[in-house]
C-alpha cells in the first residue's frame, strides 16, 4: 500500500507518544517508594511478631498501610519482644518487636546476632504500675514495689491501702515490658513468686488486674483505661508531659528491628512509621510518644542525657 505524507506523519507521532509513555513508565518503576501515581507497585508479605506493648501501633499503621498498599500483606503477632528478637535474627520473621535494645537480649551465643540486626525507633512507650480499683492506693515508692514484687510486702494495708491480698500478675522473662519495667521502676531483676500470675499479652494482664481482686502489675500508657488504677510512682504521674521532660523514668523506645537493611515493601513500611501523619496521629492518638517529642535520650546503658 503506498502511504501519503499525512500517514507517514501520524504514524511518527503515534511512535513518539508511545516511547514516551514507556519511558515514564520505566521511571516509575524505579522508585519503590510506595507513593501512589509516581512509583512501582509495593507487594509482598510482611510478617512481625515481638512486643505486645507496641503491638496496636504496629497492628493500626499496617492496617493503614495496606489499605494504600493493596498487594502488601502485613501480619502482626505478639509473642514479647525476647521472642520478636530471636525470630527476627533466625530470620523467621521480617520485623522483631520488642521495647528493648536487641544487646540486652541477646547476649553470649547470641551476641552475634544481635550485630546483625538494624534498629529502627519508631515511638518511646511508658510503663506504669496498675492495681484493682479497690485497692485503695493510688501511688507507690520504688522501694513500696521492689518489696511488693519480692514478696516482702503481700498485703495492700502495708501500703496504706485496704485489707487484701496482693496478687501479682506478671510478664515472662522474655518480656521486654516487664524488663523495662524491673530496670527502670525496680532498678532491680525479681523471681517469679509463688502464687504470681504469669500472662504473656498486655491485653490479658489488663483484663485480669481489672477483675482480679487485690491485683498489682504494669502496662504500657497506650493499653491504660479506667477499668484499673493508674499507680504514680514516687508521687509522678506516668503522663506524657513527665515522660518527654525527664520527670517520669519508666520508659523506653520501641524498636522495630530487621536482620539487614530493608528494602521494597518493608522498608516503605518502616519508612512510614516515621512520617509525621503517623508520628503526630497514630502514635499520638494510641498513647504512645513520638521520638521527636523526647527531651531526654537513653542508650543502651540506661544512661539518660538532655538533647
Amino acid at each position: 500500500m503506498r502511504l501519503t505524507k499525512s500517514w507517514i506523519l501520524t504514524l511518527a507521532l503515534t511512535g513518539v507518544v508511545a516511547l514516551a509513555g514507556c519511558d515514564n513508565n520505566n521511571n516509575a518503576g524505579s522508585n519503590a517508594s510506595g507513593e501512589s501515581g509516581n512509583s512501582a507497585k509495593l507487594s509482598g508479605s510482611i510478617l512481625a511478631s515481638g512486643s505486645t506493648a507496641l503491638q496496636p501501633l504496629v497492628e493500626q499503621v499496617a492496617e493503614k498501610f495496606m489499605d494504600d498498599h493493596q498487594d502488601v500483606d502485613i501480619q502482626v503477632q505478639g509473642g514479647g519482644s525476647g521472642t520478636g528478637l530471636t525470630q527476627v535474627a533466625e530470620k523467621q520473621v521480617q520485623i522483631g518487636n520488642s521495647d528493648v535494645f536487641a544487646e540486652e537480649k541477646l547476649k553470649d551465643a547470641d551476641a552475634d546476632k544481635a550485630k546483625a540486626l538494624i534498629d529502627h525507633q519508631v515511638a518511646v512507650v511508658a510503663i506504669a504500675a496498675v492495681a484493682h480499683k479497690d485497692t485503695g492506693v493510688d501511688n507507690l515508692t520504688k522501694q513500696q514495689l521492689v518489696d511488693i514484687f519480692t514478696g516482702k510486702i503481700t498485703n495492700w494495708k502495708d501500703v496504706g491501702g485496704a485489707d487484701q491480698k496482693i496478687q501479682i500478675i506478671n510478664r515472662p522473662a522474655s518480656s521486654g515490658t516487664r524488663a523495662t519495667f524491673e530496670k527502670f521502676a525496680l532498678g532491680t531483676k525479681t523471681e517469679d513468686l509463688a502464687g504470681s500470675i504469669q500472662e504473656d499479652s498486655s491485653g490479658t494482664v489488663k483484663k485480669m488486674i481489672g477483675e482480679t481482686p487485690g491485683a498489682i502489675g504494669y502496662l504500657a500508657l497506650s493499653y491504660l483505661d479506667d477499668s484499673v488504677t493508674t499507680l504514680k510512682y514516687e508521687g509522678t504521674e506516668p503522663s506524657i508531659d513527665n515522660v518527654t521532660s525527664g520527670k517520669y523514668p519508666v520508659w523506653a523506645y520501641e524498636h522495630m528491628y530487621t536482620n539487614g537493611e530493608p528494602d521494597g515493601a518493608l522498608k516503605a513500611f518502616l519508612d512510614y512509621f516515621l512520617t509525621d501523619e503517623v508520628q503526630e496521629g497514630d502514635v499520638a492518638d494510641l498513647g504512645y510518644i513520638p521520638v521527636s517529642k523526647m527531651q531526654v535520650a537513653r542508650d543502651v546503658d540506661g544512661n539518660v542525657t538532655n538533647k
